[in-house]
């Protein structure tokens, strides 16, 4: 029996956006409220986020309070998209999720930073972003905060997915979601409005990721009061799935790094597997045993996918249940 696969979207209709810049567009109500950025397809082979997006120009949403912006981010990347060889269309010349830092960009020296230049003033003027992925391993559903203790308050109103990630970003490079203001960490009672979530929907070509990412996008918009309840359910009708039952917070501690393509785990690792002792063995690096650091251990996204040295080949976690 065939597995079902998450089919290529065709945004060619909606591609030239309504800002002058490809892919973006931006609707303001001309009410006050919130500016919210939802984003796809910042890596090219993402394709669950597109869908999500997709789905919100084809219903005609448009925001009651505030202003909306869509984002379909690295299309060079998606136009290279082969179901065949979906890894080969994550980024063209490196991953457009590492380059946001203003004088990164500023070089404009690969594609990718200079997508990521065109796309910066779009961020900058959102107060809140959510930035949809998927994942090369299939897993459940992941929400990362980052650090800042506002943006773990609201993956908690949220209510969905069951596993919420508290962590720092990666060595190689900033994320969208933690570029300037987002990035800036909490000051005692101090809240500059801005929040940015990244979810991961699940495995890259589960058509149940494309459910995640749409049920993700409903919920952001309710929180942020683009939208009421009711009008989003009258507009997106079947979008919202369950709320989690609980929800686990995962508070990484540090990534584990491939010192070169000599990397292997120990097992066929696709995330959240929790190890009792600390001193398991989950791998080897260029030969010499990565072992748990501390008791109760959770792996957080292992995958080989992008193997090579100086990437995080998988990020421990301590777990704790999320409370009010």
């Amino acid at each position: 029996m065939l597995t079902p696969t998450l089919a290529c979207p065709d945004i060619s209709p909606w591609r030239a956006g309504n800002t002058g810049t490809e892919g973006v567009w931006q609707f303001d109500s001309g009410q006050p409220g919130r500016h919210v950025m939802l984003s796809a397809l910042v890596h090219g082979n993402e394709l669950c986020g597109a869908w999500a997006l997709l789905g919100l120009l084809e219903a005609g949403l448009r925001p009651r309070h505030g202003k909306l912006t869509l984002a379909f981010c690295n299309l060079a990347a998606f136009d290279r998209y082969d179901p065949a060889q979906p890894d080969a269309a994550r980024f063209v010349e490196e991953d457009l999720n590492r380059q946001w830092l203003p004088e990164r960009m500023a070089r404009g020296d690969t594609l990718e930073r200079r997508r990521a230049q065109a796309l910066r003033p779009f961020v900058a003027q959102a107060d809140w972003l959510l930035d949809l992925h998927s994942m090369h391993e299939p897993s459940a559903p992941l929400l990362l905060t980052g650090m800042q203790a506002r943006n773990l308050a609201l993956a908690h109103a949220m209510r969905s997915p069951a596993h919420v990630v508290v962590d720092a970003g990666h060595q190689d490079g900033v994320r969208m979601r933690d570029f300037g203001r987002f990035g800036q960490l909490d000051a005692p009672g101090v809240d500059d409005g801005t929040r940015s979530l990244l979810v991961e929907c699940g495995l890259h070509s589960d058509p149940a990721s494309r459910g995640v990412a749409q049920d993700q996008c409903l919920r952001f918009l309710q929180a942020a009061g683009t939208l009421d309840q009711e009008a989003l359910a009258q507009q997106l009708p079947g979008w919202r799935l369950a709320d989690a039952p609980q929800q686990w917070v995962l508070e990484v501690t540090g990534p584990v790094v491939a010192r070169s393509q000599d990397f292997r785990f120990a097992a066929p690792y696709t995330g959240l597997e929790l190890f009792a002792q600390a001193g398991t063995v989950i791998g080897w690096n260029e030969g010499e045993p990565e072992c748990t650091p501390y008791d109760d251990c959770v792996l957080v996204m292992p995958s080989l996918r992008q193997l090579r040295a100086g990437v995080t080949v998988v990020r421990y976690a301590r777990q704790r249940l999320l409370l009010g």
